[in-house]
């Protein structure tokens, strides 16, 4: 039966991808929960590191965060607009009164260390999954390094590549990613500014406290909250400055695009009428007993269609008024939350889908000879230049390969009708030249190139 719960949480039932995942309860409520109580408490340890608030306060603190009603926390939030209020309001019951609870600090400050700290822990669970994907990648790019398939631009059959090289450019996105998200993450800043970016709060409590004028203090407090919570110190506070957020939205969205790029060369490459590879363990249907559907490329491919959506949301936030702001900044949470979900996920799922790879070069070999030939009508061009000069050449294998296709003859069999060339090979090199392991270029060197980045 249903549940009969009035607010039942979700649990992932449209969202196969990530349900289950750990960077699903990396991300969740109760994630988002803990870490606004570590911000609250981070902030009472800094206060007390620089003289605003007693030394056993934050151990105090953090005893009366136990047992939080989380849905009683989120319900609260609709009179406020942010779920800080109510928490805050919470743990000032809890400790006689709250003297030392979210003192000086505004809601903006607490939430967003929280979401800070929430992206630092994705972050940190995507980085090792794209640590799997790459080095399963290498595998890959190793082992058919001089596989030959067909290369295939505007859908169409090209000239041939391998699938080696193939491999390596997958690996050097997820490369590239890692390295971006890295980046990041080493950056991801605490926020602390007050309730308008001044921290004036914190220097009017100083003097209150009897202390000398000290118009350091605050910034002393803002470097001592940062290594408290192990985040970066931020050279401003960034209520309005939403670099950081920008910055999570581009890489996520880059990730997700890198990943998704696998993904929708696995799903055209896994055709039935392809068949060059298949998902180790495909899935079923509910109609068809015989379907095996790449399922995890289809998961990762359906994410990278919605982050890059979700990263609009948060560019266009960047745009906000005033020194904190109505609307653009509360339209950045459940984005960013369900970007560093849908990547994380992701990453986790491309791990998975590599490492269970199956790659059939038989079917590979066989799409190669599909067009009788007609994939390396650019290399019988270029030898046979020499000999009729390069626009007879490329105009006697344009009107060959239209009548091989016409009649359904191979590329060498429509040649021997057109008199500018027919002949001027021997055979043994007409065959040398139509074969499509010959015409590889650089592939294999361009592979070993590849194998050298590492992270």
């Amino acid at each position: 039966m249903p549940s009969t719960d009035p607010c039942p949480g979700d649990i992932g039932l449209l969202t196969p991808l990530t349900a289950g995942t750990c960077v699903a309860a990396a991300t969740g409520d109760a994630a988002l929960l803990d870490a606004m109580v570590r911000a609250e408490v981070a902030l009472v340890r800094a206060q007390s590191d620089v003289g605003l608030a007693p030394a056993g306060a934050a151990d105090a603190l953090l005893a009366a965060a136990d047992d939080l009603d989380l849905g009683s926390i989120a319900l609260r939030a609709r009179a406020s607009g942010n779920p800080v209020v109510p928490l805050a309001a919470d743990l000032a019951a809890r400790t006689g009164g709250g003297a030392h609870v979210h003192c000086g600090a505004t809601s903006q400050d607490i939430l967003d260390t929280a979401l800070m700290l929430v992206a630092a822990e994705a972050l940190d669970l995507t980085l090792t999954d794209l640590e799997r994907t790459a080095a399963e990648l290498a595998r890959l790019a190793e082992r058919y390094r001089n596989t030959p398939m067909a290369g295939r631009t505007l859908t169409q059959h090209a000239v041939p590549t391998t699938f080696g090289l193939k491999a390596a450019g997958w690996r050097s996105l997820v490369l590239a990613a890692h390295r971006r998200l890295t980046a990041v993450r080493a950056t991801l800043p605490a926020q602390l500014g007050g309730a308008a970016g001044t921290l004036a709060a914190f220097q009017a409590q100083a003097e209150a406290a009897g202390a000398p004028r000290d118009p350091d203090v605050a910034l002393r407090l803002l470097a001592a909250f940062a290594s408290r919570t192990g985040l970066a110190e931020p050279l401003l506070p960034w209520h309005t400055l939403r670099t950081p957020v920008a910055d999570l939205a581009g890489v996520l969205a880059f990730t997700a695009g890198a990943l998704g790029k696998i993904a929708a060369d696995v799903l055209t490459l896994s055709r039935t009428e392809i068949g060059e590879l298949s998902e180790g363990d495909g899935g079923g249907s509910s109609a068809m007993p015989h379907k095996a559907n790449p399922v995890r490329a289809t998961l990762v491919a359906a994410a990278a269609r919605q982050v890059p959506a979700l990263a609009a949301v948060l560019f266009a936030a960047v745009a906000a008024e005033d020194e904190r702001p109505a609307g653009a900044w509360h339209a950045e949470w459940q984005p960013l939350r369900e970007s560093l979900r849908l990547v994380g996920a992701a990453a986790r799922a491309a791990a998975e889908l590599v490492a269970g790879l199956q790659v059939h070069p038989h079917r590979m070999a066989d799409n190669l000879h599909h067009t009788g030939g007609l994939i390396v009508s650019e290399h019988l061009a270029v030898a046979l230049a020499p000999i009729v000069g390069r626009t007879e050449a490329r105009q006697a294998l344009a009107r060959a390969a239209g009548r091989a296709v016409e009649e359904a003859l191979d590329l060498d069999e429509a040649l021997d009708s057109e008199p500018s060339v027919a002949g001027l090979l021997p055979e043994s090199r007409l065959r040398e030249l139509t074969d499509p392991a010959n015409y590889l270029g650089a592939a294999a060197v361009l592979v070993d190139r590849a194998l050298k980045e590492h992270l």
